[in-house]
């Protein structure tokens, strides 16, 4: 299948384009900078230049797509909204498959998460947590999946990795950290199988 990826150029991003050709898949890659996607050209890999807040660009972009997975983040010094702009773009585009990514301990996850792990979010993603949270909202009342991951470093995949409901996460004091290439493997994993329709938390064990 063709997968659409949104926030290309990202570590989420990347590694999603990355595993996905390795995986043999033809890979459509969207972002306001194509070339700094940090990968070879490939026969299966089509760049293309896109921002989520130009409305027009970013629905021609998508039209027709099948499957979309978004590693959409908010960069250092911008403003709010471009994670709920994404999201509104997607689901107008009406494809048969979403994966988006989102932060553990907020909005649904927060109760999973623990008590100073919500503390944290709130901190940390204070500026952004209103825009991530609708985001998210948006792509489940759409019947898209989206991953809640904890703090996210670099490094391979997981030997040992899972994702699991809710229901399902270890209590933790602090949250468990998972490499962005992981994160990336759990979401390709969930657009080709499902579960669809809710959130998933991807562990490295």
């Amino acid at each position: 299948m063709t997968l659409t990826i949104l926030g290309a150029s990202g570590g989420v991003g990347t590694e999603l384009t990355r595993q996905a050709l390795d995986r043999g898949e033809e890979v459509v890659a969207i972002c306001r900078r194509p070339d700094r996607i940090a990968l070879p050209d490939s026969p299966r890999l089509t760049r293309v230049a896109a921002d989520v807040l130009d409305t027009e660009a970013i629905a021609k972009a998508l039209d027709g797509r099948d499957t979309v997975l978004s590693a959409l983040g908010t960069g250092d010094g911008e403003k709010p909204g471009v994670l709920a702009a994404g999201a509104r773009a997607i689901v107008a585009a009406a494809p048969a498959r979403v994966v988006s990514v989102g932060a553990f301990g907020t909005g649904r996850s927060a109760k999973a998460a623990g008590w100073l792990t919500r503390t944290l979010a709130g901190v940390f993603l204070r500026a952004e947590l209103d825009d991530k949270v609708g985001a998210d909202e948006t792509i489940l009342a759409a019947g898209g999946t989206v991953l809640h991951v904890g703090p996210m470093s670099d490094g391979p995949v997981s030997a040992t990795w899972r994702s699991v409901s809710l229901d399902g996460v270890p209590r933790r004091i602090f949250p468990a950290g998972v490499s962005k290439a992981t994160v990336a493997a759990a979401m390709l994993d969930a657009a080709d199988t499902g579960p669809h329709g809710r959130i998933l938390v991807p562990l490295a064990r």
